[in-house]
């Protein structure tokens, strides 16, 4: 059966979800798919202002009581802290696009930990491209430094899938599952992601 997660990389809840997200990959008989919704590319990035730093750290302390994904003080002082970085999830959304998409959970889980985990900014690329690299996808480091039209055009679509899926199924935020394929394709809950694994994969199983 073929998981599609919906998903920014500068989602805090998505962050959150890794550990069940990556239970659900490793399950037999799952293919997932990662279909970036750019909540915060484009017009949805803003600036880094005290106030909206303010309430993401609250937000984060939530979410890491909820699901034990540590959220540390070099992020809070290194991206939080520095009004003169962006909130923009293009550049990440990007890096993402020229990875394999069957590397593309372990590229993700590493650009969440180099900012949530090692406060790294993952809103600039040569940053990302050195975390492609420390990977050994070298190829698509490469390809981060200098996007072609393909690679631009491919993030693009792949952001506009995305957002399409969501209104289909009137889904407002993210993350959030899809479980099938073409017409047979639902909406499954996604509370799992943040606790009970077992029923999520028992859900997705059901058809």
């Amino acid at each position: 059966m073929r998981i599609t997660y919906l998903f920014d990389p500068l989602c805090g809840w998505c962050y959150g979800a890794s550990s069940v997200l990556e239970r659900i990959a490793g399950e037999a008989g799952f293919a997932l798919d990662l279909l970036p919704v750019g909540l915060f590319a484009g017009d949805g990035a803003r600036a880094m202002e005290p106030g909206f730093a303010a309430y993401a750290w609250s937000n984060d302390q939530r979410i890491a009581r909820l699901t034990g994904q540590p959220f540390s003080e070099a992020y809070r002082r290194q991206i939080l802290a520095d009004t003169t970085r962006p909130f923009d999830s293009g550049p990440a959304t990007l890096a993402l696009a020229a990875v394999p998409p069957e590397r593309g959970l372990e590229a993700l889980r590493a650009i969440q930990a180099a900012r949530y985990v090692e406060g790294r900014d993952t809103t600039d690329t040569d940053v990302l491209a050195a975390v492609l690299a420390a990977l050994g996808m070298e190829e698509a480091a490469l390809r981060l430094r200098a996007p072609d039209e393909a690679l631009i055009g491919a993030c693009r679509g792949q952001m506009a899938e995305g957002r399409a899926a969501m209104r289909r199924f009137g889904i407002t935020g993210v993350p959030a599952l899809l479980a099938g394929s073409g017409d047979a394709r639902r909406a499954v809950p996604a509370n799992g992601l943040f606790g009970d694994a077992d029923g999520l994969i028992a859900s997705l199983r059901a058809g």
